[in-house]
């Protein structure tokens, strides 16, 4: 089932709820990329029901009054401040604990691209959520940059998380490099935080979008899928517990990787 959510507190977006849904199961709140609430993060969500989750997509950019067109061609871009981030998702989560169809208990965060650092801000302040998931972001400069629009430096986020963390990248990413993923990883564990954090051979960035012909590759898309239903069933079945740290770095690249090499695709 699905339904169009747009609430007087301003939530929008759409509500994916699969069949034969039980109350108090897990749920995944999966933020969309900079083009704003567009089919592709919808096709995931469904992706997402199908797969037993109830799956709810916000539009992060329900206020923005700018031009739709340009924003979804990547013409525009919008960066909404941290807080505000932190606001949506808030509203997102009363949303699925109080939906009579979804009565989440388990909540997760999921955030692609632009989107990637939202779930580690919410989660920083944040003890009712249950998990992170990380597709291509949260690692490139600008996501650890400290201004007016992200207040609270990214390692002192990360210090204030109490939930493991799934990160899954590519090698022939053009925005993100391997030493970008490192300084990831290295600050996850300086604060012993929990991770499990993937590089995918030859993937570019945005390797899930199968309506970018360019840099769709459908058997990483597989496979990471794999990754992450493992991972967020792992961490329902309390395999990912509080008082252990638990870290896992894999990354398939070639000796000869350079990151000045990496294509943007289309």
């Amino acid at each position: 089932m699905k339904k169009d959510i747009k609430l007087e507190n301003g939530l929008e977006g759409v509500l994916f709820i699969p069949e034969n849904v039980v109350a108090g199961g897990a749920a995944v709140i999966i933020l969309h990329e900079r083009y704003g609430l567009v089919q592709h993060t919808l096709d995931l969500a469904q992706k997402l029901a199908n797969d037993g989750y109830v799956a709810f997509a916000p539009n992060l950019f329900a206020q923005w009054k700018g031009d739709q067109a340009a924003l979804k061609a990547g013409k525009e871009r919008v960066v909404l401040p941290d807080p505000e981030c932190t606001r949506i998702i808030g509203l997102a989560i009363d949303l699925l604990r109080g939906d009579a169809e979804a009565q989440a208990d388990k909540i997760f965060l999921m955030g692609v691209c632009q989107s990637g650092r939202y779930p580690i801000v919410a989660a920083s302040q944040r003890s009712d959520i249950s998990a992170c998931v990380v597709f291509y972001g949260a690692t490139q400069q600008r996501d650890w940059n400290v201004g007016a629009l992200q207040p609270v430096a990214m390692p002192d986020m990360l210090a204030r998380l109490s939930v493991p963390s799934l990160f899954i990248f590519g090698e022939a990413d053009h925005t993100i490099s391997i030493e970008n993923v490192r300084r990831m990883r290295d600050a996850l564990e300086s604060h012993h935080k929990s991770y499990r954090m993937h590089v995918l051979a030859d993937a570019p960035h945005g390797f899930l979008n199968d309506t970018m012909p360019g840099r769709y590759r459908p058997c990483d898309t597989e496979v990471a899928w794999i990754m992450l239903l493992t991972f967020m069933q792992e961490v329902s079945l309390g395999q990912w517990p509080q008082k252990r740290v638990r870290w896992e770095f894999a990354c398939d690249a070639g000796a000869d990787y350079d990151f000045s090499k990496n294509l943007r695709l289309e």
